[in-house]
This record gives C-alpha cells, structure tokens and sequence, in this order.
C-alpha cells in the first residue's frame, strides 16, 4: 500500500527523508554562525533609526542583535520580558479532543504523552522568543525509531538565520548560501508575535522599547559621571604672575594626580586650594533618578500593559486589581496566539503522520481554566431553586470540582442534630425571625405558641422600621421583575444572565435615597447615644 501523501496547511506535501535532519544547525563559515555583532554599542538616535528601517527593508539582523543585547544589559527590560514569557509557559496545558469517538481519544492521549516531557516548559520559551524579537522559528527534530512519528526534540534556531520574503514581507526563509530557502513543511514551529498589526519584524516589543533603552542609558551615562565627582572637592591650583610654562606644567600634573596619589610636590610661592561643591544637592540626582525610573515604566506598559506590579508606590488594592486584570488580558491573549500556533505546526503535523488526516483534529489549549465564584454561585442557587430553577446536582459537582456519588453511603449529608431545612429551602431562622416581625407588625405578641410574648421577637427600633417601610415598594418592584425575568428563562445560563443584567440596570431612586436617610439616621442615632451614655 502506497503512503498517503501528506500536505501541510499552505498545501505543500512533506517530504519524511527531512523530517529526521537537522536542516538549520549553526555553521562556522556559512551564514548561520553563532558569533554576533553589538549594533548597541555607541548607539545613537541615527543609528538606532537606521537599524530600524533596515528592519522594515529586509535587512533585520543589526535589529536582532540590539533586541537580543537589550535582554543582556537592560535589567528591567529583561524581567518584565522575562515575566512576560514565562507567565505564558507555565500555564496549565491540556489537549480537547475533537469528539467522544474511541479513535479521537486515542489521538488526543498522543497528544498528552508529548506534553508530559519535562522539557516542554523550556521549548515554550522558545517559542516566545517571538514576543521580543517579533517572529521565532523553532525546528522540530522527529523521531522514527520506535514505528511512529514522534517530536523528539524542538530546537530554537537564532532569528538571525532567517529573513523574510521580499513580496508579502510574513513568509519566514531559511538563510542559505545565495538565495533563502521556504521552511520545509512539519519542520518547524512558526510563531509571529501580535503585539501589533502589521509585518512580523515590526510586531516586536524589543522595536517598542528600543527608544526607551536608548534614552536611559544616556541618562544612566550622564548620572554616573556625575556620581563620579559628586562631593568632590575643586582642585584649584594657583602660580605667581611670573611663573614660567613649566612650573604651570608641574602645578597641573599635581593637580591632576593629587586625587589618587594624595600627595604631590609643587615649586615654592605656588598654592594647592581645595574649594567644597557646594551647591550640588540631591535635586541634581533626583534628575537622573526620576528619568530612569519613568523611562523603566514606559518600558513595564509597554511589555505588560501596566506598571503598578512592578513599580511599588502607594495605591489602593483596587487599582492594583484593575491593573492585574489588564495582564491578565494580555495574557489570554499571549496564551491564545501560541496555542494556535502549536495546534498549527506541531499537534496536526503529529497526527498526520501517525494517524493520517483527519476531518476534526485534536487541539491543544495554554491557559487557565475560567475561575468562578463560587460563593456567589452557591448563593445564586439558594435563591433560585425555591422560585422554580431546575439545577443538575451533576453541574454543582463539576462546578465545585467535586466527584459524584457512586451510592447512597458515599453520599455526603449534613451533620446529625443540624438545622432541617424545608423543602422549599427557606433557613428555619429566618422563618422564625420574619413570622415574629409579621406578628409584632400586626399587634400580636409573635412569640412562641406557649404564650411567652418575648419569646422569638424581632425588636426593630423606629428608625429602622421606617426604613424597611419606605424601602418596601422599590424592593417588590425589583423582586417583580426578577420573577417576570426567571420565569423566562429556559435554562441555569439564562436565569443567571438575567440577574446580571437586572443588577446593571436596577437603580430605583427612591430605594437609593431610602438608604442614604437610613445611614445617616443611624449615625445621629449612634453620636446621641454617645453623647448621652452616663460616665
């Protein structure tokens, strides 16, 4: 039987004799050599504009280089970089599988086994390499010695051994001797970074904070001279009127030397002064430092969308959630780009080989599971079941990541001797406390059968039973159309988005001033209360 040909995404068939080959290992004397220039030594604002248009011109290896010495020497750079890439591959890592059908499970637990390698943290690095530089190309070295097709080793090949073609300026190209060669398709993992729209030399963080790298180490230059005779005395030296070109020679080579020698000789009727700086206070410092610092948080947005997390200064717990939900964003977003470019270039490649094409393949998903909560749902659930929603005990199971009950005696129960609660789910306490304020509003006892009439009552102060009264038309009217909104719901999703969305557009007036009269009457009451309380 002939083996099936095999095409990749862009429709171009494999060919397995290069699956097994190193096609891009470095070279000592070819193109793709391990040694490196350093653009970013005596980087200027003209140079660093023409490293850049060469980029955009097909030209990026002067860009590559400065993008890679910006890891090295920027130590903010490199940890918000750092911060970014790893976030992403730490994330948990699962594979879908495309159906419930045996041989669809038998692909996706394929899948997993590659995922188990101890190195596929690493590799995901790798990959992200992308987020810096713009565009990443790892090669897939397959394994055939044990019958079937398996990645044995993904290696990451410097961006410099690769351009881009000329036409569509997206195509990466392999650097030969003479002209560039495509990507030899199920050969290499492809990953172009989004952090913006356009070509993939141009989506690069490492473009973004090449400014910011350039201005603060002007500024980091400068600061050090400065710290460098920061406090140091003037060295001032003073000749007589007639003193000849040589006595003035000798008088500024002491000088000169005096600083690190301590000790030096000058003719007779010269003089040595040493005049205090003064003057040079710490605003002088506060310069550099407030530079460098706002150019580190230019840098910390630009790479994680925000700068609270790393900046520590003074704010709220609040701001710094907002902040954290911002990189959060990115994020999912980072996650969602490798995912398809790993679903893309390595899981169906595995399974075309071993399994031959599919209709529906397996995918593999980075990222966090949605987190839920499940405070907030439990409490949904308490109000919704009494009012008629019909909530799976097999839902709650999953959703509280608990396992159901084979049987009865496995089944948990609430403790023996606890609070019964009636099926219509109503807290016997709150029953109890509600039918005694219902009997005290009637002008009854409402205490216990037995006649006690202290027994069980609610004791409401005049303030707070006006309140509950004023408050009373609003809250049937929100409680209205929350049953109109539940009784259509067809399912637990719609119930629960129609809560949500009454709770965006509840806002009765009345109930909100009802409440406002409410405070502050309780507060008077409280300032009268202290105020009169015998010493």
């Amino acid at each position: 039987m002939a083996t099936p040909v095999l095409l990749d995404h862009l429709g171009r068939p494999i060919q397995r004799q290069v699956l097994q080959q190193e096609v891009a290992a470095p070279t000592v004397t070819g193109v793709r050599q391990v040694m490196t220039g350093h653009p970013e030594v005596g980087l200027t604002p003209q140079r660093l504009a023409r490293i850049l248009r060469e980029a955009e011109e097909g030209e990026p290896t002067r860009y590559l280089e400065l993008a890679e010495a910006m890891e090295e020497k920027d130590l903010h750079y490199a940890s918000v970089l750092g911060t970014r890439k790893r976030q992403v591959a730490q994330l948990p890592v699962k594979v879908v599988a495309a159906d419930d059908s045996p041989e669809a499970q038998r692909q996706a637990e394929f899948l997993e086994a590659f995922l188990e390698r101890d190195e596929l943290q690493d590799e995901l690095v790798d990959v992200l390499d992308a987020t810096g530089k713009g565009y990443s190309c790892t090669e897939i070295v397959w394994d055939f010695s044990e019958g079937q097709w398996w990645p044995a080793r993904l290696e990451w090949r410097d961006p410099r051994w690769f351009t881009f073609d000329r036409e569509d300026g997206r195509t990466p190209l392999l650097r030969e001797m003479g002209e560039p060669q495509p990507l030899a398709p199920f050969k290499w993992i492809t990953h172009l970074a989004k952090a913006k729209s356009g070509l993939p030399i141009r989506g690069g963080l490492a473009r973004l904070a090449a400014w910011m790298y350039l201005f603060k180490n002007y500024a980091v230059k400068d600061w050090i001279s400065f710290i460098e005779v920061y406090g140091m005395p003037i060295r001032l030296g003073k000749y007589h009127a007639g003193a000849s070109n040589e006595e003035k020679a000798i008088l500024l080579s002491a000088v000169r030397n005096i600083g690190t020698d301590v000790g030096a000789i000058i003719p007779e009727g010269m003089v040595i002064e040493f005049v205090e700086a003064i003057g040079k206070g710490s605003s002088s410092i506060d310069l550099y430092d407030r530079f460098a610092a706002w150019a580190d948080a230019q840098i910390s947005k630009g790479v994680l969308g925000q700068n609270l997390t790393t900046e520590v200064k003074g704010g709220s717990y609040a701001a710094a959630q907002v902040h954290n939900d911002v990189r959060q964003d990115i994020e999912t977003a980072d996650a969602k780009q490798v995912s398809a470019t790993l679903n893309r270039d390595l899981m169906r490649p595995a399974i075309d080989l071993n399994f031959g094409p599919q209709q529906s393949y397996p995918r593999l998903v980075v990222g966090r599971e949605e987190e839920q909560d499940l405070r907030m749902l439990l409490a949904g659930v308490k109000t919704l079941v009494p009012l008629g929603a019909r909530v799976s005990k097999s839902g709650m199971a999953r959703a509280f990541g608990l396992p159901e009950a084979v049987d009865d005696q496995d089944l948990l129960t609430a403790p023996a001797g606890g609070p019964a609660v009636p099926p219509d789910g109503t807290d016997p306490a709150l029953a109890k406390a509600l039918a005694a304020r219902q009997g005290d509003s009637a002008g009854g006892t409402g205490g216990d059968p037995g006649g006690d009439p202290g027994a069980g009552q609610v004791v409401l102060d005049p303030a707070a039973e006006a309140a509950m009264k004023a408050a009373r038309p609003p809250i049937e009217g929100l409680v209205e159309q929350l049953k109109e909104r539940l009784a259509a719901a067809g399912s637990w999703e719609e119930a629960q988005g129609a809560l949500l969305e009454l709770a965006q557009q509840a806002s009765d007036p009345r109930l909100v001033e009802t409440m406002r009269e409410a405070l502050v009457l309780a507060e008077l009451q409280g300032m009268d209360a202290i105020a009169s309380r015998k010493p």
